[in-house]
């Protein structure tokens, strides 16, 4: 297994094989779910976009794919519950199908705002897909139907997820080291 040496690279909270796994067990779900759908799946940037497309790569329904890309973090690792919308979606989701495929869901607040926010375009079905959720932070009561891993309480990087843009690379999701 690949391993960047790095002394901020903590304990390894979520091994690439147990990633790959569960990415298809989720993939093998939404397909079902939304088999003969108007799906689009709405990534949220950066952070989803390794999980989006490994898991697109394993649906069995023809998919659309946008993106919209929101800051509530900066370089901080606690989310400050403001949150922009730096990149909005291209495409119209009126009555349509709608999957956020989220990297992680923290304290719920980003997530919320989205979900709203989405909703007031009037899709015809609006579902969150997160890889990873941590219980223990969350802030807002969210139901989120397709959950790769509960993870603790602890920062995470890699598969996708960074700290000041730097970790994404990673095959694992680890922590970062206090």
């Amino acid at each position: 297994m690949q391993r960047v040496e790095d002394d901020t690279i903590g304990e390894i909270l979520v091994p690439a094989e147990d990633l790959k796994r569960r990415v298809r067990e989720l993939a093998a779900e939404v397909s079902r779910d939304y088999e003969g759908k108007d799906l689009v799946l709405v990534g949220v940037l950066k952070g989803a976009v390794l999980f989006l497309s490994d898991l697109m790569r394993h649906l069995d329904v023809p998919c659309e794919v946008d993106f919209m890309a929101v800051a509530s973090y900066g370089s901080a690792t606690k989310s400050s519950g403001v949150v922009r919308i730096l990149k909005d979606l291209d495409a119209v989701i009126e009555g349509r199908d709608v999957l956020i495929v989220e990297d992680i869901v923290d304290s719920g607040l980003t997530l919320q705002y989205l979900l709203r926010n989405l909703a007031g375009r009037n899709p015809g079905s609006l579902e969150v897909c997160a890889l990873l959720v941590k219980p223990e932070r969350q802030k807002v009561d969210l139901r989120t139907k397709y959950v790769g891993f509960e993870i603790p309480n602890r920062f995470a990087i890699g598969y996708g997820l960074d700290y000041a843009e730097r970790y994404r690379n990673l095959p694992f999701v680890a922590a970062l080291k206090e």
